[in-house]
């Protein structure tokens, strides 16, 4: 009788096929909720608090760390403020700063940010390990001294631009077609897709933010508008923030002494890692509350494992009376009905897998448009092997209910033909 029990946890299942496959796909979607909640959040960390562009710290005007990171580095905040030209320079030329890359900042192009940069951007890196941003094969660098433009190839692909196309910044962070500049910039290249915030950024030369109609510089302290041809000093020249990169942990630590600690001027965000870390831990009251949603919802599924079964149990007390006649125990009639639970635990645990690869494709397709950052569908979280382990084992357990009905089924009683 017991080789025959995985036959009756077939044709049990068989049988009542509808009830089945609703309570699988409930369960189902339960288990994809719990993975996805888990992975994603995993996932998110890692993408976000993981230094992209190989940058370790962004330096910029006194404030939020937080805006200032998310404002230079995922290209999402508005600007804190600028520091003063004299300021990037002193950085730069610490001997423990391997790169100091000043960011502008201020305008956009159909709501894709425009920064103003150099082109050691596009540089190698300090360690050799080859340039963090490529540009493509049919395109080519900006050129410090004329109205061009390098995209992030997401910027380029959702505006439509191409190599060789014109466009007219717009002044603001937000798309707004009554803050059109007079400029008009040649796109020079697209960049190679990096899955990084920098694949939605318009990059132009730094002198073009300051040359923009409408731009006031006050490095100096004092208004400065630069002339058409005029070179524009050093002393009245200014920064949105300076991408930094170091040579050694021990670099971040005195710059956060001087610059935090001790001066009143600017902001160091370092680590990058750290500053979002802090965000996600902010945030960690709401990835809690999700939680508890997910396991409440698999507590729901798991009683739609009993309503499913107990339901079914009028018609099939016959069948089991008929068992028990033929010679099976209570006990293995029981143990089939726990199996058939666990079993319909099993097929919704497959299930959510399916679920779970549905909604990580579109958090992914979303979190790629907001930021340009990728999560990585491949990435390994141990709520893969618990969550289905637990679904079996609660479905499992949702069985007794009606396995103790079945067991308490009286062979007589049930035998009797019905008139």
């Amino acid at each position: 009788m017991k080789a025959g029990l995985p036959l009756l946890v077939r044709r049990s299942l068989r049988q009542h096929a509808l009830s089945s496959c609703i309570t699988v796909t409930s369960v189902g979607l339960a288990t994809g909720l719990v993975l996805a909640v888990f992975a994603i959040r995993e996932q998110s960390v890692r993408a976000f608090a993981g230094g992209p562009l190989g940058f370790d710290a962004v330096l910029g005007a006194r404030g939020s760390q937080l805006q200032l990171v998310l404002n230079a580095v995922f290209h999402l905040e508005t600007s804190p403020g600028n520091i003063p030209w004299a300021l990037y320079e002193a950085v730069a030329r610490d001997p423990q700063v391997v790169r100091a890359i000043p960011y502008a900042v201020g305008d956009n192009y159909l709501g894709f940010r425009i920064v103003g940069t150099l082109g050691e951007l596009f540089a190698e890196t300090g360690d050799g390990s080859g340039p963090s941003l490529r540009v493509g094969a049919s395109g080519r660098l900006f050129d410090p001294d004329k109205r061009e433009a390098v995209l992030g190839s997401s910027a380029a692909r959702e505006t439509g631009l191409a190599v060789g196309d014109t466009f007219h910044p717009y002044h603001g962070l937000v798309f707004d077609e009554s803050a059109r500049h007079a400029e008009e910039y040649v796109v020079a290249g697209v960049l190679e897709p990096s899955n990084t915030p920098a694949d939605r950024v318009i990059w132009i030369p730094l002198e073009g933010i300051y040359r923009m109609a409408g731009h006031v510089l006050r490095g100096s302290g004092e208004p400065y508008e630069p002339g058409a041809n005029a070179e524009i000093p050093d002393q009245h020249k200014e920064v949105s923030a300076v991408m930094l990169e170091f040579a050694g942990p021990q670099a971040g630590f005195l710059l956060d002494q001087t610059i935090n600690k001790q001066g009143k001027v600017a902001t160091l965000a370092w680590p990058i890692g750290r500053v979002m870390a802090e965000l996600f831990d902010k945030l960690g009251w709401a990835i809690r509350v999700l939680g508890l949603v997910a396991y409440l919802v698999v507590l729901v599924a798991a009683g739609s494992i009993v309503a499913s079964i107990v339901n079914t149990m009028q018609e099939r007390r016959r069948e089991f009376a008929i068992l028990r006649a033929l010679g099976a125990r209570r006990r293995i009639v029981s143990v089939a009905i726990v199996a058939e639970a666990a079993s319909i635990g099993a097929l919704g645990a497959g299930l959510g897998f399916l679920v779970y690869a549905g909604i990580f494709a579109l958090a992914r397709a979303i979190v790629r448009d907001q930021t340009g950052v990728v999560l990585d569908p491949w990435g390994w979280h141990p709520v893969f092997a618990m969550a289905p382990l637990a679904v079996v084992l609660l479905a499992a357990a949702a069985g007794v209910i009606p396995a103790r009905l079945a067991y308490r089924t009286d062979v007589a009683t049930h035998l009797v033909p019905a008139s």
